[in-house]
């Protein structure tokens, strides 16, 4: 569906909307929510040079390269955003993001919060959202409720969410994931401008 500004029947600027928020908000489960709602939203698919992991289709999931492919993508200004996460590269194309604005369909990216800084630098008009928890106590619990992790990966994983959770005054809106189908129909209307 093409946006219409509202009233005057002329095509609405397709925006970039880049979605972030601590370990353990639920930004995975949101985003797909969105993607069940309005499948016209593009949706980018992240390169990494990490394995391909059983039931990870490539191009689906991730694009799946190898680090000296990666590097020559960073010599080439191929990337919106990049970082290193425990030993792999992580990067976000940006031309398939430029090829749906283009087209006129609205853009997410799901990513962390240097990640949604290096989008904001090269392109400021992206629209920034941050997920949060309703309260810290909740994501506290989201995170050691798992039971999958050592103590030390909690701490670690809740210092670093508090200093994300800090950040909240460089995002464009913010939306509290109490219940994940408001979330997702918030963050529908913020990314294509449309009540939902």
């Amino acid at each position: 569906m093409i946006d219409r500004e509202p009233g005057t029947g002329v095509r609405a600027q397709p925006r970039l909307t880049v979605v972030s928020g601590p370990s353990g908000v639920g930004k995975s489960t949101v985003v797909a929510q969105v993607r069940k709602l309005d499948p016209d939203i593009f949706f980018s698919v992240s390169c990494t040079t990490r394995a391909q992991r059983p039931g990870e289709v490539d191009g689906q999931h991730y694009h799946f390269v190898d680090r000296q492919r990666f590097q020559r993508m960073i010599e080439q200004d191929d990337f919106l955003e990049y970082a290193e996460y425990a030993g792999n590269f992580y990067g976000t194309p940006r031309q398939p993001v430029l090829d749906a604005l283009a087209a006129g369909r609205p853009a997410i990216l799901e990513i962390e919060l240097q990640g949604a800084r290096q989008v904001r630098a090269a392109m400021p008009e992206s629209q920034l959202v941050m997920l949060v928890p309703p309260s810290w106590e909740t994501l506290v619990g989201r995170l050691t409720g798992r039971g999958t992790e050592n103590p030390d990966v909690v701490a670690h994983r809740l210092a670093v969410a508090e200093k994300e959770l800090d950040a909240q005054g460089e995002f464009d809106a913010l939306v509290v994931n109490t219940d994940v189908r408001q979330a997702a129909a918030e963050l529908l209307t913020l990314t294509t401008g449309r009540p939902s």
